[in-house]
């Protein structure tokens, strides 16, 4: 949707959305996502808005009032505020952010954490994995896309996640080219994606590649697309009537037969046996 919000760019876009009760219930999920591209002198005071906001910084500066304390968030840079406490951002210059408000009953938790140890402004080390994460979920609105509740979460917890890591200056939590892979895999996943096309992206050898992979995740590469491929059938095997054979070439099986082979192994039944045990339990 085209903001009309003063001072904000007609190219600006919103989104809203509303969680099922599920979702409220179990995990971390959007209520608005945007891209904004802010004209100078936008400012904006608020009392309480009921969540809780993450900011990145594409271009430009922005001063942030929260808690009591200034910030001056620049170029790269995340912002991390509690909405529901007064709180106020803007500036005199143009700038542009990627923004997201969201909910859940561990946000709080990810809050007091994060900003307890890093403060409302952070500059993680490798960021291209949050920004990732962000893009992803703003371009599922974007396109129109089904939303995947516990998908969704996952993107917003990898932004928490990789906010709460140790922040410039100090060791990351993981090699980046690991991050970028496992990114690169969530996206992925539907396509036939080979280990030897894994490696050179993260110009690494197949044998080193594998070695950190597995490091890093606990799983090899393979077990890590596998694991993917099955999370989201056992998601769509719940949520939808698709038919068995179509979630499985949907999901990247090359065959129905591989589909509810490879199912069985990792989950202990059939997709059909599975499907009918969600059902039994609604």
């Amino acid at each position: 949707m085209q903001s009309l919000e003063e001072k904000v760019s007609p190219r600006s876009d919103y989104y809203v959305y509303v969680p099922t009760a599920l979702a409220r219930k179990l995990y971390l999920y959007p209520l608005h996502v945007g891209y904004f591209i802010y004209e100078p002198g936008y400012h904006i005071r608020r009392d309480r808005f009921d969540s809780f906001l993450i900011m990145y910084i594409v271009h430009g500066t922005v001063d942030v009032i929260a808690c009591g304390s200034a910030y001056r968030a620049r170029e790269g840079e995340f912002v991390l505020l509690d909405c529901y406490r007064p709180h106020q951002y803007g500036s005199q210059e143009e700038w542009e952010a990627s923004w997201l408000h969201f909910d859940g009953p561990l946000a709080r938790e990810y809050y007091q954490e994060i900003s307890s140890q890093y403060g409302n402004v952070l500059r993680p080390e490798n960021p291209k994995a949050l920004i990732h994460s962000m893009n992803k979920i703003c371009s599922l609105f974007r396109t129109a896309s089904p939303v995947i509740e516990p998908e969704i979460s996952g993107y917003i917890t990898n932004i928490l996640d990789g906010l709460l890591a140790p922040s410039a200056g100090r060791s990351s939590a993981q090699p980046s080219s690991i991050i970028d892979s496992v990114a690169y895999i969530n996206d992925h996943f539907q396509e036939q994606i080979s280990l030897k096309h894994l490696a050179e992206k993260a110009n690494l050898s197949l044998y080193h590649f594998t070695r950190s992979f597995a490091k890093e995740t606990g799983f090899t590469p393979h077990q890590y697309l596998i694991n993917a491929r099955v999370s989201a059938a056992k998601f769509m095997l719940k949520s939808s009537e698709m038919p068995v054979k179509d979630i499985g070439y949907s999901t990247g099986f090359h065959s129905e037969s591989s589909f509810c082979t490879t199912f069985k192994k990792w989950v202990g039944v059939t997709p059909t046996q599975y499907r009918g045990d969600a059902a039994n339990q609604a």
